[in-house]
């Protein structure tokens, strides 16, 4: 049976101030959508809004913008597929095998109260898939309840993008929060790795999170295997 993966990607381009753009981080698009099309998984992208998801200028720099990340950049079909992503009254998660929030900056602005995005994850869930994030893509679960009303990362083990790394980055005066202090007031038993910017990954159960850019790959590759 061919499993099913939704990715959710951002529509927001900028930060509060509009001189600072933002966007997708590609690489965890595309190393995470390389991981399940070798699996020969089926692959859908949603966003908050529907249609266009712009890409952070930042991730088409190295070390991120490797191999696997200009591909899809230079591939007019695969770039087509941000050109016009699906809203979330659009899908069906009875379809659904798995959904996978990317990362960059501009997820902490549409990710947290988007209620589609949160009805969406919470069947998931609640029908035994996977729900999983990399890097800034956790922001997308900081509020979504479950049918009792708890919070899906309430007592679970989790990672994503520390502030230890927003500072290292530079933009620790940018960003409108602490998504790794948000985390941990919902009750999120966060975790991050020894060194900043290295691969690390968490899996609660059903649950599996990457820290940082480079963690996409090894994300997908723990809910592949779960799959």
């Amino acid at each position: 049976m061919t499993r099913r993966i939704l990715h959710v990607v951002t529509n927001v381009g900028h930060y509060d101030d509009p001189s600072h753009p933002t966007g997708l981080w590609l690489s965890e698009l595309a190393h995470a959508w390389q991981v399940f099309a070798g699996r020969g998984f089926e692959q859908t992208i949603v966003s908050p809004a529907g249609g266009a998801s712009p890409l952070e200028p930042r991730s088409l720099k190295l070390p991120t913008y490797d191999r696997v990340a200009k591909a899809w950049h230079i591939d007019p079909e695969r770039m087509a597929l941000l050109a016009d992503t699906r809203a979330p009254d659009q899908i069906d998660t009875d379809d659904i095998d798995a959904i996978y929030f990317t990362g960059g900056h501009a997820v902490m602005y549409d990710f947290p109260d988007s209620a589609g995005l949160q009805r969406i994850t919470r069947e998931i869930w609640e029908r035994g898939g996977i729900v999983s994030a990399v890097c800034h893509g956790y922001c997308g679960l900081l509020n979504t309840t479950l049918s009792d009303g708890s919070l899906l990362i309430a007592g679970r083990r989790l990672t994503g993008f520390a502030w230890q790394e927003e500072v290292l980055a530079g933009v620790a005066g940018l960003v409108p929060y602490n998504a790794e202090e948000q985390a941990k007031q919902r009750g999120a038993r966060y975790e991050k790795g020894l060194l900043p910017f290295v691969s690390h990954t968490v899996v609660d159960g059903r649950l599996v999170t990457g820290q940082n850019p480079g963690s996409a790959k090894a994300t997908a590759q723990k809910v592949a295997e779960l799959l």
